[in-house]
């Protein structure tokens, strides 16, 4: 089901549409019949409850297939195939919600293959994407860190070097499961903030997997719910993220507690009842 969009960028051309797809893994169907559009600037938040196949979902929107699924996903008016892969991995970035580290590499050496997408077959980084990548460890707060193996990295720093690595490679469409992983609070909120700030800025776009609604409801601009056996929800983050949609996502009782923030703007948290 969707709740239309009302916002500024309707009147704009859809970045990366999603049109009637089925989508299912083993026994679990995803989704049935989806549909949705992603605009420039915007930013979407993918909830449900373990299981259900967010993050299934995200690696299939993000041309990474899984299970088996049906319909149309168009990239920039194109399908990933149309594209190839190589023009697909510079139009959209992807962050899996785990890190594989085989061998030892300095963070610098692993946050600068994110340019690897840009560069032709036997070519070497120049000094823009290096300057690219310093820049980017330095917005996630990991400029210190350039000459550390990334196998010495806690949790929390290896996902901030993670998040810096698909910063690195610039794409259009930033696909992000569970972008928060291992982070702790002022994290989160420093890598939501700065990807709110890229999307503004620079009109790319990003869909995410997360699991705090409040923090979706504060940086989504549209969410997308999976209540599973095929169903779901999509809209604006004011109108799907509401305590009557997530206490039957959850399947627990949720309170909806509004407050102003200090830009004056009002924010959406809930707790458990």
């Amino acid at each position: 089901m969707t709740i239309r969009h009302t916002s500024s960028v309707d009147a704009l051309k859809a970045i990366f549409k999603v049109d009637n797809v089925d989508l299912q893994v083993g026994q679990v169907q995803v989704c049935n019949s989806l549909g949705f559009e992603i605009y420039p600037g915007e930013m979407l938040a993918i909830l449900g409850r373990n299981g259900v196949g967010k993050s299934t979902l995200l690696s299939n929107l993000a041309g990474l297939p899984r299970g088996q699924m049906s319909g149309e996903v168009l990239l920039g008016g194109k399908s990933y195939q149309d594209w190839g892969a190589r023009a697909s991995a510079c139009w959209r970035g992807w962050l899996a919600q785990k890190q594989q580290d085989q061998f030892s590499a300095t963070v610098l050496e692993t946050v600068i293959s994110g340019r690897h997408p840009h560069l032709n077959r036997w070519a070497w980084e120049s000094a823009e994407d290096r300057a690219l990548a310093l820049a980017s460890l330095d917005s996630v707060g990991m400029a210190d860190f350039v000459d550390r193996d990334v196998l010495t990295l806690s949790g929390g720093e290896r996902q901030r070097v993670a998040v810096a690595t698909i910063l690195t490679q610039n794409p259009t469409l930033y696909f992000m499961d569970e972008p928060l992983a291992h982070l702790d609070l002022n994290h989160q909120i420093e890598v939501l903030s700065l990807m709110q700030s890229k999307t503004k800025r620079e009109r790319v776009s990003v869909l995410m997997v997360l699991h705090e609604p409040g923090l979706a409801y504060r940086f989504c601009d549209s969410a997308l719910l999976l209540f599973g056996e095929g169903e779901w929800l999509y809209g604006s983050a004011a109108a799907v993220l509401t305590a009557e949609n997530l206490t039957r996502l959850y399947g627990h009782p949720l309170l909806q507690i509004e407050s102003p923030d200090g830009e004056g703007q009002m924010q959406r948290w809930f707790v458990p009842g």
